[in-house]
């Protein structure tokens, strides 16, 4: 039997404050039916005010170590686009928060597809048998970095925080991972970009030359997201010699209710088999695919041996997908 990264728990995170469609119409040029029908998104979770990515994470990783039954890993990961600071990482904060000392601890940054990245990261760590145990962790709070007078991005954007804890077992049993998928085009880095910030500024660019806030060409990011996620996932099922119909649950990232739709048509998959929250929580970007997950578990719609592919498309531009067998249930926690 060969080495494999074991899915052992799941959980999620949301901020208490639920901000409707309704009360960005107050605030911006929009209504609820514009947002639903160009989005599909009800409402999103924002933090409150001295409430950061760290808060998010530290929930959800103990969320899911207690539905894995352990108070301890050998590596901590966090995926995030909305770091505490641009230095240090954020995980060894949350490490240490979750009295985890001394564990390996780092972020990963691919935006959207950072946890699918993440993942597989810690597939490597276990498989190689560098760790035994790894806590992955994918928070992001967009809220903080986009324009509160731009109605598409604030509509669009949650935060909120997903975590998955991977231990050492065998490929042959439920909630193996089994397959990985990465891609990326840095050439195409200005669809999704906060220009700001960053070393390029720090380095010359004048300050008000260069826009604080994220940024994104939706038209062209709908196309290259639909086409690169169904590529992803066509990968994956092709290294594994498994059929689109073989595939009990889609679990895209949340960007927008026409993706997921797109992309499951790509991959000729019914849209029942497409796991999707993202009218409760919008586009939670890092959090997206484990905050669906554990979503999907906590409805009962997950069963031991079923097979499931994750896939995600973020900035970058960067792109993935992974495929596991669902475990035998655990407990999870969500705050709500």
């Amino acid at each position: 039997m060969t080495r494999a990264a074991v899915l052992r728990g799941i959980g999620s995170y949301l901020p208490s404050r639920a901000v409707s469609n309704q009360e960005l119409s107050e605030q911006l040029d929009t209504s609820d039916a514009w947002i639903r029908t160009r989005t599909g998104i009800g409402q999103r979770f924002v933090v409150q005010p001295g409430e950061s990515t760290s808060d998010l994470a530290v929930h959800a990783g103990r969320a899911a170590l207690n539905a894995a039954g352990l108070d301890d890993v050998a590596a901590v990961i966090v995926a995030t686009a909305t770091p505490d600071y641009s230095c240090p990482a954020t995980a060894p904060a949350v490490a240490a928060r979750l009295g985890l000392d001394g564990v390996g601890a780092f972020d990963v940054g691919a935006v959207c597809s950072g946890f699918i990245y993440a993942l597989a990261v810690a597939h490597g760590l276990v498989t190689g048998g560098v760790a035994d145990s790894v806590l992955v962790i994918g928070a992001d709070c967009f809220s903080t970095i986009t324009d509160p007078t731009d109605r598409t991005t604030r509509a669009i954007f949650g935060d909120g925080a997903g975590a998955m804890v991977l231990t050492a077992g065998q490929r042959d049993e439920p909630g193996a991972m089994l397959g990985f998928e990465l891609g990326s085009d840095g050439s195409r880095e200005d669809l999704i970009i906060v220009p700001g910030g960053g070393a390029r500024q720090r380095s010359g660019t004048r300050v008000e030359d260069v826009a604080p806030y994220f940024a994104m060409q939706g038209k062209a990011v709908f196309m290259q997201a639909v086409v690169n996620m169904a590529k992803s996932c066509q990968a994956v099922l092709d290294q594994l010699g498994w059929r689109p119909d073989q595939v009990d649950h889609l679990v895209p990232h949340q960007a927008n209710s026409r993706i997921l739709a797109a992309t499951a048509d790509q991959l000729g998959l019914p849209l029942d088999r497409v796991v999707s929250n993202i009218a409760e929580v919008g586009n939670t970007v890092a959090a997206s695919v484990p905050l669906a997950l554990h979503d999907a578990q906590r409805a009962g719609r997950l069963r031991p041996g079923q097979r499931v592919l994750l896939t995600a498309f973020g900035g970058g531009l960067t792109w993935g997908a992974a495929a596991l067998t669902w475990p035998h249930p655990a407990a999870g926690q969500r705050n709500s």
